[in-house]
């Protein structure tokens, strides 16, 4: 249903009731420019924040224009985008600073190092007028299959996690901007991934990871999202998005969380195929959540669930005092962070590079005029994923390098294989992979490819998978440290 089809719902509230639903109310939306009239009509009645995606950009300065527009529709409307660094983000365009992912800042366990590149992004972010990060990733890579978490991830345990999460949250807030700390309570022992179907963590209470949230909100985190991810141990129903046990017995009670919980998309198929966005976004706040986020762009599911919300209220089904408790932490976090700041100071553009090659522990390797094979999955449809490839960025250092980029599963990786060897001759031959135990194409592809040059330089551009050298993620940055490595440029 939508609005239109039923005008009955806005009159049958009061106006600041129905303005505190939209408060509740996070929106994607199609567009670089103009801003779409539903959009307009729902930021007038309240709406609580926008986030922005790749589509939404083109360069810094049409980010920024679109930014000012959308901000004097209404001046405390909060501009969100995910933007943890590494190959995660939506700015490329708009000259992001290039940061290796969390994974990398781990490996190096310099929480100072973490701060600048935080702040690089933080600083990025408030030049272009977007004052709120749906970052860090807080959650802990439990397990080795783990579809989504891996190099998001600050490293595989929690202490190191925290502390990392801590820096970035404090460098984050110096800037002005509001980061979120995510995926509550932990996506990090999960065999799934939470857009593709609903992910369960087994573990009992005392084994889960806690202590990085508990961290972040000591550390003064504005924002948390929830998991779209079932947890037997705290409640066997219901994913933590909408489980009233998890957000408010847990969050607010026992963790003491005041500020605002916003929920990961709504679109995601753990939420969408099961109970549809519309009765998540009702489930949700009912539960406890004060946001909830519909990124796609298409705005009649932002509508749908906008009136489910609505109807809920009118019968009752959805108390009014949680919905006021909701908006009231909403507008006390637009009250920080809705307004740019008016002077943006210089960030350390070479953070990144530096963290990026000090993850990367080897000494160079020194093969010059190689044939590199780059074998990596898809991009993730939720995630971006900027296009970087390992070829380019070692041509950048040695331009007499040659290669070969398979982007997803081949159909005839004998075929394939063959292809690359007569491309590469007699050059010194690069073999890269990215997280081969969960793509087992790539483990047989080079497999092949090793069979016949048993000479060839192993890398890994996830997760350590059998590499010599490793990257820790596929950021722009990471991949030119590796780079560095292969050539021996440093």
């Amino acid at each position: 249903m939508t609005h239109t089809e039923h005008p009955s719902v806005r009159t049958a509230l009061p106006v600041d009731l129905d303005e505190a639903a939209h408060r509740c109310l996070v929106a994607g939306f199609e567009g670089t420019t103009a801003v779409p009239d539903t959009l307009k009509r729902l930021i007038d009645r309240g709406l609580g924040g926008v986030i922005l995606f790749t589509r939404n950009v083109r360069d810094a300065e049409q980010v920024r224009r679109l930014t000012d527009t959308l901000r004097a529709l209404r001046p405390d409307l909060l501009v969100a985008i995910d933007n943890e660094g590494g190959g995660i983000g939506h700015l490329v365009a708009a000259g992001a600073p290039e940061v290796p992912g969390s994974y990398a800042l781990g490996v190096v366990d310099d929480p100072a190092l973490t701060a600048r590149c935080a702040d690089a992004l933080a600083g990025h972010l408030a030049a272009l007028g977007i004052t709120a990060s749906y970052a860090p990733v807080a959650d802990v890579q439990r397990k080795a299959d783990n579809p989504i978490v891996r190099t998001r991830a600050f490293g595989e345990e929690s202490g190191l996690v925290s502390r990392h999460l801590s820096a970035w949250i404090a460098a984050t807030e110096a800037r002005g901007i509001a980061s979120c700390a995510k995926h509550f309570p932990g996506h990090g022992g999960t065999l799934t991934d939470s857009h593709h179907e609903l992910a369960v963590d087994p573990r009992p209470y005392e084994e889960l990871d806690l202590e990085p949230f508990r961290a972040a909100i000591a550390a003064g985190v504005p924002m948390l999202m929830s998991a779209h991810v079932v947890f037997p141990a705290l409640d066997a129903n219901r994913p933590a998005t909408l489980s009233r046990r998890i957000l408010g017995d847990l969050l607010r009670h026992e963790l003491e969380f005041e500020g605002v919980l916003v929920s990961d998309a709504l679109e995601m198929k753990a939420i969408a195929d099961l109970y549809g966005e519309a009765a998540g976004a009702r489930i949700a706040l009912a539960a406890g959540a004060d946001q909830v986020i519909v990124a796609v762009p298409d705005l009649r599911v932002t509508l749908e669930c906008r009136d489910a919300v609505l109807v809920a209220l009118r019968e009752g089904v959805l108390a009014e005092e949680r919905v006021r408790e909701a908006a009231g932490r909403v507008q006390r976090l637009v009250e920080r962070y809705a307004t740019p700041a008016a002077e943006v100071a210089p960030w350390d553009a070479e953070a990144g590079l530096e963290a990026a090659r000090r993850a990367v522990r080897v000494p160079p390797v020194g093969v010059r005029g190689a044939h590199v094979v780059d074998l990596f999955p898809a991009p993730h449809p939720a995630l971006n994923w900027g296009g970087e490839d390992l070829l380019t960025q070692v041509l950048a250092v040695d331009p007499t390098a040659t290669g070969t980029a398979v982007a997803g599963e081949p159909a005839d990786p004998e075929g394939v294989a063959a292809e690359i060897l007569a491309k590469a001759g007699g050059a010194p031959l690069v073999v890269a992979t990215c997280d081969a135990g969960l793509y087992p194409w790539q483990g047989r592809l080079r497999d092949v490819l090793l069979a016949r040059r048993p000479g060839a330089v192993q890398v890994a551009t996830g997760l350590p998978d059998g590499g010599a050298v490793c990257s820790y993620g596929r950021g722009r940055v990471n991949l030119r440290a590796v780079a560095e490595v292969l050539v021996g440029a440093r």
